[in-house]
């Protein structure tokens, strides 16, 4: 069994909260890849993405996640970590993908600052152009995909839980 479980969606699809709880709650170990990438560049998102632009954020965040080595984690990656297939193929190398689904509906809801965030897009491209764009590639990676948009936090990860013991079952 894969020890690693990777969460990957859009910004405010919860990754980083429901990662703390479901690391708390299974009692695995959590990095956070937006918090890592930035302590190795020692700036934020947002300044990579203003100074160096979204493509920059993205190779950086591509090597970043090339490096981790680790098991028994919760890893929370970046919205734009699936751009990256060699970094997606790592990370499922000992890992389960697992796709928090918030719809765009409850993303505006939760996102407020999306133009100072650091999201790794295009200039001209609006929240729903990239949510668009990046929901194929989620999909396409997800070993998982849990519907979180009328979901509490909690529930997420107890749904999180419920499908891993079923993927357990299915591999007996």
């Amino acid at each position: 069994m894969k020890s690693n479980i990777i969460l990957i969606g859009m910004p405010g699809s919860g990754k980083s909260t429901v990662g703390v709880i479901l690391a708390k709650m299974i009692a695995k170990r959590f990095l956070d890849t937006d918090i890592l990438l930035q302590n190795i560049e020692k700036r934020s998102l947002q300044d990579i993405v203003d100074n160096d632009g979204h493509m920059a954020l993205r190779g950086v965040e591509q090597k970043v996640l090339l490096g981790i080595q680790c098991s028994n984690h919760i890893i929370a990656t970046g919205g734009s970590a699936a751009y990256s297939e060699p970094a997606m193929m790592h990370l499922k190398e000992n890992g389960v993908i697992v796709f928090l689904h918030a719809d765009l509906t409850a993303l505006n809801q939760r996102i407020h600052n999306y133009e100072t965030r650091g999201l790794a897009k295009r200039p001209d491209q609006s929240f729903q152009d990239l949510f668009e764009e990046r929901l194929a590639l989620y999909e396409k990676y997800a070993d998982i995909t849990i519907r979180s948009s009328n979901l509490t936090q909690d529930q997420v990860c107890d749904a999180i839980v419920n499908e891993l013991i079923e993927i357990q079952f299915r591999e007996l």
